[in-house]
């Protein structure tokens, strides 16, 4: 937990989020036992939004980046079913990419992670993951974050699914960019062979 803390303070996470990094370090260090093996330390996305956080995260010296065509990728908000800790600060514990649900719709994936105690996780909770573990990124293998979703004004669902994968640099993502990670986004109802569907355990709220 110790060696997450340092990572976000590395990239300046705290400064985005406005936090004093020895914060950072004493949650982490209270929580390095109550949060298990595999926890992920996390920044409320309202103090940390995806599209500051994105260019923080790496796939060899590929920064992230947001496609041009999400550019109110920060108005993508918790699902009414997600609860987040009230702190500037929490833990994510059980997650898993969800490769199993490769080639299922965001529609198919979210009530079978619901009916498995599961919940999805949020477009910056899966910037997260990766600013920690970049391998968690494969060719393939990448994932979905359907715990974020963005409300129209008459309340019903944009139809846009946010996700994280790998740009082949083609298109509006531009050669230089082949191989950098990316946030994006996907239809509702469509299927992808190379997108799981990333979720969790858990946010304990006493962490």
């Amino acid at each position: 937990m110790g060696a997450q803390a340092e990572r976000l303070i590395e990239l300046g996470v705290h400064e985005i989020a406005g936090l004093p990094a020895a914060e950072i370090r004493t949650f982490a260090a209270a929580q390095a036992v109550a949060g298990g093996e595999g926890a992920l330390l996390a920044v409320h996305p309202d103090r940390a939004p995806a599209s500051a956080l994105a260019p923080l995260i790496h796939r060899g010296d590929k920064p992230g980046f947001v496609v041009t065509d999400m550019p109110d990728v920060d108005l993508f908000a918790p699902l009414d079913t997600v609860a987040l800790p009230d702190a500037p600060l929490y833990l994510l514990t059980g997650l898993d990419r969800g490769d199993q649900m490769a080639n299922w719709s965001p529609n198919e994936a979210l009530p079978a992670l619901t009916a498995k105690a599961r919940t999805p996780l949020l477009l910056t909770e899966g910037i997260h993951w990766v600013m920690q573990q970049p391998a968690v990124l494969e060719r393939n293998h990448c994932f979905m974050t359907i715990g974020s979703r963005l409300r129209k004004a008459n309340g019903a669902l944009d139809s846009r699914t946010p996700a994280i994968w790998i740009s082949n640099g083609t298109g509006r993502d531009g050669r230089e960019r082949r191989d950098a990670p990316k946030v994006g986004w996907c239809w509702a109802n469509n299927r992808h062979t190379w997108l799981g569907f990333a979720s969790a355990t858990g946010r304990p709220s006493d962490a």
